[in-house]
């Protein structure tokens, strides 16, 4: 298998934020994730931290986050330039 599959699955990624409820910082990242992914045509999802023990345990200091296939890849703000260039590589 070739680097590339392994870290660039095929089909579109897979992008997920993780929030906390009433947190400010979150509804910067929720504007910002739902512009970039909107105008590019990317399906994303918010989960709520708070929901689930496990996150909440792994990610509790470092809300929001943004997972693209499943690796986190920015936390308390969601840069849009890098955004973009994680969706459209």
């Amino acid at each position: 298998m070739d680097a590339d599959a392994e870290t660039h699955p095929p089909g579109p990624p897979r992008v997920e934020l993780l929030t906390r409820e009433g947190c400010h910082l979150c509804a910067t990242a929720r504007q910002t994730v739902s512009e970039v992914a909107g105008r590019l045509g990317v399906a994303w999802e918010e989960r709520r931290i708070d929901e689930d023990p496990d996150l909440l345990a792994r990610h509790a200091e470092e809300i929001p986050v943004l997972l693209v296939d499943g690796v986190p890849r920015d936390f308390w703000v969601v840069d849009p330039v890098r955004l973009e260039r994680l969706l459209t590589s």
